[in-house]
């Protein structure tokens, strides 16, 4: 671990680096997800039945990419599907 003449260590200074491109990736994964359930609630909202179908596997997809990378913890994501699946289940009947 070298240090450098300010008094920093360079493993320091690299993860803020990492910090910051790992906060940008996380930060715009989660806005899509958003989006895309504000998308999902819209749809149950007009009585669009098969628009809130279609959406609902694009959240579903977006939610497991978001799990497998840790963005969102698994047990997060899952309670998350299952409240936008009722939604739209409920809608259906």
């Amino acid at each position: 671990m070298a240090k450098l003449k300010t008094g920093r260590h360079t493993s320091a200074l690299k993860e803020a680096r990492k910090t910051i491109k790992r906060t940008a990736r996380n930060s715009a994964i989660k806005s899509k997800i958003r989006t895309s359930v504000k998308k999902v609630e819209e749809a149950v909202r007009n009585k669009d039945a098969k628009a809130a179908q279609e959406q609902l596997t694009v959240v579903f997809s977006e939610w497991d990419k978001a799990a497998k990378k840790d963005v969102v913890h698994f047990k997060a994501a899952s309670n998350q599907k299952a409240r936008l699946s009722k939604l739209v289940a409920g809608m259906v009947r």
